[in-house]
């Protein structure tokens, strides 16, 4: 079983295993977005708050039924027949770990025997991996959005699939219950796309995939956020993503999103290059002026007035900008939880 999950995440996760019986027989691992710097103190608050044990993983470790496995931070989590393993592969989504890469490797490595997660969150890290797992005949569950502190995550999950539960939390640990004791059959065929094994290659860093050229999709004519390398376009189904040469990948609204972040950057950036633009100017002015240059003093005050009339301008979109934001959305990043940051972007 895979979780993913972001803002609200903790609370989202502590109510669901609470509700799990302590003889479940599956695995459970677990990624919340959770900042790069600093230690996770998830495995202790889902232990404390459930019957099953939490911990994060060594890469290469044995998977361990009745166990939570939870992604230490700026690891990807990801999952091969026989082990865990961890790795500081290119962010998705602009995170690390990412929701995406635990389910997709789930999928390719365990096909239908996969039931697959995503509770409170914003955007939508999840949405795709969770079609993955559905496309490798796995389940798909989704805590219903109204029940979610933020329903950004669920909600877009269930636009990319149609999930075969979407239930509140407190209810999705009884379905889970039931659902790990029915019996699975495997396919006989196996139905990975090679843009499935590619991706699940680049997440784990393997050489091979990173260097190969020919890359799934269209080249889309953006450009990624991280990096600056062209982006390429993938389809499934109705869901849009995007991937860049080194393996960063992005969703729409992800990439939506972190491009409003990089034009706000490049908007304080250019604020600031116009104040000390305008600092400079007026300080020639001033000593041309003593020097009676008075010709070049009148060129260079103009250029002054000029800067600093732009960087007005400047200020007011930003200020507009920031009054626009000031009522929290309900797909807005969220507060820290007691003793967990969750982030998102």
């Amino acid at each position: 079983m895979v979780v993913g999950a972001s803002a609200g995440g903790v609370e989202a996760l502590s109510q669901l295993v609470h509700r799990l019986p302590a003889d479940f027989p599956a695995a459970v691992f677990v990624v919340l977005h959770v900042s790069p710097h600093g230690t996770s103190l998830l495995p202790s608050i889902l232990t404390r708050n459930g019957p099953l044990p939490a911990r994060h993983v060594a890469d290469g470790e044995p998977i361990r039924p009745g166990t939570i496995v939870v992604a230490p931070p700026d690891f990807h989590l990801l999952l091969e027949p026989d082990r865990v393993r961890l790795s500081r592969g290119p962010r998705e989504n602009g995170h690390r770990p990412a929701v995406d890469v635990l389910f997709r490797t789930a999928a390719r490595s365990f096909g239908p025997r996969v039931i697959g997660v995503v509770l409170s969150g914003s955007l939508d890290d999840g949405a795709a991996g969770l079609a993955a797992i559905q496309s490798r005949g796995g389940l798909a569950l989704v805590q219903e959005p109204d029940d979610s502190l933020y329903p950004g995550m669920p909600r877009s999950a269930l636009e990319s699939v149609r999930a075969d539960h979407c239930e509140p939390v407190v209810e999705l640990a009884g379905t889970l219950s039931r659902l790990v004791q029915e019996e699975v059959r495997m396919a006989d065929d196996d139905p990975t796309t090679d843009a499935m094994k590619l991706e699940s290659a680049i997440a784990a860093l393997d050489l091979g995939a990173i260097r190969e050229e020919q890359r799934p999709g269209i080249v889309s004519g953006f450009g990624c956020p991280d990096c600056g390398g062209a982006l390429w376009e993938l389809r499934d189904g109705e869901l849009v993503r995007y991937r860049c040469r080194v393996g960063h990948a992005w969703t729409a609204h992800s990439l939506v999103a972190e491009q409003a972040q990089a034009v706000e950057s490049a908007l304080w950036s250019a604020l600031r290059a116009l104040e000390e633009r305008a600092e400079l100017c007026g300080r020639i002015a001033e000593r041309l002026g003593r020097r009676g240059a008075n010709a070049t003093e009148s060129r260079f005050a103009a250029q002054a007035r000029e800067a600093r009339r732009r960087a007005a301008i400047l200020r007011q979109v930003l200020i507009a900008d920031e009054a626009t934001n000031a009522e929290p959305s309900p797909d807005a990043p969220g507060a820290a939880e007691p003793g967990e940051v969750a982030t998102d972007g």
